[in-house]
């Protein structure tokens, strides 16, 4: 069938053999695959070797490498908790985000697959139907517009600052020195660079700025994504709105 997608395609019909397959054992085998070495580390014949099988026999389940990184990003959005029906926008979209960034850090591989086209497995449609239903209905979302520029807005930002701490680990891993390691070392000659009274405002930065953690800088920025949606959306900010303030920011919870 044209365009048929593999979620639509059934298994083939078991048959005895030493070694059993099926689609959940071959996508289970290539996300341990990429959790150890990368996206580079899983094909098909890869895949085959960690299950004792021949090549050939994977054709029958997956026909294809885009098959395969399709079931497994289903996979890994299937391990995200989605709130509850009813929850609080903001603490609904809180925990969506908070649920990315914990499966990425799981699986680095999974923040270099998100983004451009939509996912279309069953997992990977209901994230996106949670997400979308947060807004939807809320006072000052007037349309489906609305609900899908501010989701759209959040995940921007979850996948930009979740892939920066990624490339992060990435380079403290290929370079063998931590973040403070790789400061300490590049410290004298920032500190001549300052110096020369050039980058006044990088110089508060470099040396009075709190410099905090990851989840701490995740937390802040994702707060101040919600907070500019809450501006922009309460009645009072919108045509035909009445006046309302925002409602105080949820406290987001701690990352992993």
């Amino acid at each position: 069938m044209p365009n048929e997608l593999v979620w639509d395609r059934p298994e083939p019909p078991s048959k005895p053999s030493p070694t059993p397959l099926s689609r959940e054992l071959i996508v289970n085998a290539a996300i341990g695959l990429a959790d150890g070495g990368g996206l580079d580390a899983v094909s098909l014949r890869k895949v085959a070797a960690a299950l004792n099988a021949g090549p050939m026999r994977l054709y029958g389940y997956i026909e294809t490498k885009d098959e395969l990184l399709d079931l497994m990003i289903d996979e890994v959005y299937g391990e995200i908790a989605l709130p509850e029906p009813g929850t609080e926008w903001r603490v609904a979209l809180t925990q969506i985000a908070h649920g990315i960034r914990a499966a990425a850090k799981r699986h680095p591989w999974f923040v270099d697959l998100l983004g451009g086209r939509p996912h279309r497995g069953p997992n990977s449609l209901g994230y996106v139907e949670a997400s979308l239903a947060t807004l939807e209905g809320e006072p000052g979302f007037r349309t489906i517009d609305d609900v899908l520029g501010a989701v759209s807005t959040v995940m921007a930002f979850v996948r930009g600052a979740v892939g920066g701490e990624i490339t992060e680990a990435r380079d403290e891993q290929t370079s063998g020195m931590t973040e403070r390691e790789w400061q300490a070392a590049s410290g004298p000659y920032m500190q001549r660079m300052l110096a020369t009274g050039k980058f006044p405002t990088l110089a508060r930065v470099m040396y009075d700025a709190e410099h905090t953690n990851a989840a701490a800088w995740f937390d802040t920025g994702l707060s101040y994504v919600l907070d500019g949606i809450a501006t922009r959306h309460t009645p009072a900010s919108t045509p035909g709105g009445s006046a309302s303030a925002p409602s105080a920011p949820s406290p987001a919870p701690a990352g992993p």
